[in-house]
């Protein structure tokens, strides 16, 4: 059994197991939120797919209606002076091109998205074993490759998110914090999980959602009615 704290014992006093309308959810993580830090709301889905199969893979982005609450540190692999110019000005954290790879390989790695231009990806391939296994490898599916890194930095700043189903099927995104409106939550939760059941792939048999839940942080998860 994993060890459970007493603040999260008490946060899961007197909870139900059973789904909830997404209003009560979202009013339940947040009253059940008690550190002393703002938490986070995650959404978890549980889909019926099988990622073994080429054509079973759910991964993709998303610009949430109100955004994750969060300030997103963003690297930009290009070598286009002109363009680390304008990526820096939109707010990325760094920009650069071989400079930028060798930085990565000697230890740096305090960002949230990585992106790069078809250019840069034989160059960002050498990091593969470092960013593949954080989620952070440049991607087509996720908009993380692009000639438009300008654009690319405005949207991931502003709120844009990337998603993709891990090896047991399951998608985890950041969806707020507890200090969002209920209202902003139940429409940034209600756009994502519209979103990725629009990606349902056309050989997936029977119910392509099996479960949706919320949680704080710190707090229990709350199974959602869809």
């Amino acid at each position: 059994m994993p060890f459970r704290s007493k603040r999260y014992k008490k946060a899961a006093d007197g909870a139900t197991s059973d789904p909830q309308p997404l209003a009560e959810a979202v009013g339940l993580v947040k009253s059940r939120a008690s550190a002393k830090f703002t938490e986070s709301v995650d959404l978890a889905m549980r889909l019926n797919i099988d990622t073994r199969k080429a054509d079973q893979q759910v991964r993709g982005s998303f610009s949430l209606p109100h955004g994750t609450g969060r300030d997103v540190r963003v690297v930009v692999f290009v070598d286009d002076p002109e363009k680390v110019a304008g990526a820096l000005e939109a707010g990325a954290l760094k920009a650069g091109g071989e400079d930028l790879v060798a930085e990565i390989q000697g230890g740096f790695m305090d960002f949230d998205v990585a992106i790069a231009t078809p250019k840069m990806m034989r160059v960002v391939g050498k990091l593969g074993r470092v960013l593949g296994p954080r989620g952070l490898m440049p991607a087509p599916k996720a908009g993380t490759v692009t000639d438009d890194v300008v654009t690319a930095v405005k949207e991931f700043k502003a709120g844009k998110i990337e998603f993709r189903a891990d090896s047991a099927g399951n998608v985890h995104v950041r969806v707020g914090t507890v200090e969002f409106e209920p209202q902003q939550l139940e429409e940034n939760i209600s756009a994502v999980v519209r979103h990725i059941t629009d990606t349902r792939p056309s050989s997936v048999k029977g119910d392509f959602v099996r479960g949706v839940s919320i949680s704080s942080t710190m707090g229990p998860g709350v199974r959602v009615l869809v």
